[in-house]
């Protein structure tokens, strides 16, 4: 699902904390006040950067910063390199191939233009430039104080790690999904604890010995490691409400239970067609008698063909309503008033926050996930936040559990961690 921004959760009884105390005796240096967000444009990444900076009470102090990579032509094929010998290979192709009959080759959108930030709710996303933010942070850090720095993405690594290097003094790094190596170049990792599934038994099972030694992790989490076990977001409690409020007049009135269907698309580690598309049919079929109403969306990862067969079998039925892609995305909507979920295993992100609702979520498709995507649903089960969706559900019939709080728990982490710096956020 595309990521909405959401505005700052109102602080206990509507007050803050007056800022002649929030710093201590150590004054505007020692408090964080802002956060710079470097994303990679992919929503799911961009997205657990706002949620921890959220967590953190600094949604309304930050700028968000993107890594993008040339697009258009042989580009698309050179996504294997690092950024910084993509960009450079672009600049040397395009300059070589200049004028030429060639050209074509190198031809596309225009090399490092960044797309448009309302996938994540911003009226501005800046190229990241590690100079400027570095300058910025520098200069501005007797009157400001630190600059909190959260990174995610494979792309964003290079960034945030020479920010931490050339800039330690006046910044506190945050990079969060596994940077595969060099784990000290950062002040935190924030990773999900399936990232280490290649050093437990099952994993190493599943490695021939002769390439154990390039999987990476290699070392099990340091103390500089925070550990969760999903995607962080932004759909607190807080936000929750106010989705509530925004949505009201279309969701409150619908039948219920309401049972909102989250549907993805096959990765990697998560393969399937429309094989799954027609199990999820048939299953959805099976639980309608026993539902007031149903809400179905699709990611930008979703197939055309899944999209279709899907859409073709629920056009028109009185409970079924389907969302066509067009803003306003009901996403917060239907995680404040659904009664239940239903939710293609390939997305972390959608469980995650789905999970974070303590409502029954209902997952299709795990038997198709291997490696550590396996070892996430597992965990999942384990904790009781979620259940296999066969068709034989009664969705009036519902469960709880404790949910998920990633993001909280990982600020909590984030604050013992800046205070033995001597600040606080």
């Amino acid at each position: 699902m595309r990521p909405i921004r959401l505005p700052e959760p109102p602080g206990v009884d509507g007050m803050k904390t007056p800022e002649i105390f929030s710093g201590g005796f150590g004054g505007a240096a020692t408090v964080v006040r802002r956060a710079v967000l470097i994303g990679n444009g992919s929503p799911g990444a961009e997205n657990q950067c706002l949620g921890l900076a959220r967590a953190l009470g600094l949604a309304d102090n930050l700028t968000l910063y993107r890594v993008t990579r040339p697009r258009g032509g042989i580009n698309e094929w050179l996504h294997f390199l690092p950024i910084s010998l993509h960009k450079f290979v672009d600049q040397v192709l395009r300059q070589f191939f200049r004028n030429t009959r060639f050209a074509i080759v190198v031809q596309g959108r225009k090399p490092y233009r960044v797309p448009n930030a309302g996938s994540v709710g911003l009226s501005t996303v800046l190229e990241a430039d590690v100079k400027k933010i570095v300058t910025v942070a520098r200069d501005t850090y007797e009157k400001e104080g630190p600059t909190l720095v959260v990174a995610c993405g494979w792309d964003t690594i290079s960034y945030s790690s020479l920010i931490k290097k050339v800039a330690s003094d006046n910044v506190f790094v945050i990079q969060i999904q596994h940077p595969r190596s060099r784990l000290d170049r950062f002040d935190l990792v924030v990773t999900p604890r399936h990232d280490y599934y290649v050093l437990t038994a099952s994993g190493q099972q599943q490695v021939p010995r002769l390439f154990r030694r390039w999987i990476t992790p290699q070392e099990p989490p340091g103390s500089n490691v925070v550990l969760t076990v999903g995607a962080l977001h932004q759909a607190d409690s807080a936000a929750l409400r106010l989705a509530a409020i925004a949505w009201h007049n279309e969701l409150a009135p619908l039948p219920k239970p309401l049972l909102v269907v989250n549907i993805g698309g096959p990765t990697r580690n998560c393969k399937y067609g429309v094989d799954l598309a027609k199990q999820l049919i048939s299953s959805l079929y099976n639980v309608l008698d026993s539902c007031g109403s149903v809400r179905i969306s699709f990611s930008r990862r979703t197939p055309w063909k899944v999209t279709d067969i899907v859409c073709k079998e629920f056009a028109g039925h009185p409970k079924v309503y389907i969302w066509d892609g067009e803003e306003p995305n009901p996403h917060m909507g239907h995680l404040a008033w659904a009664d239940a979920f239903v939710i293609t295993a390939d997305s972390i992100s959608m469980l995650s926050e789905a999970c974070s609702t303590g409502k029954p979520v209902y997952v299709i498709g795990a038997e198709h996930c291997k490696w550590k995507f396996s070892a996430f649903h597992k965990t999942l089960r384990e904790r009781g936040v979620v259940r296999p969706f066969t068709g034989l559900e009664d969705i009036s019939n519902s469960w709880s559990y404790a949910p998920l709080n990633d993001a909280i728990e990982v600020a909590t982490r984030v604050r013992e961690v800046i205070a033995e710096r001597g600040w606080t956020v």
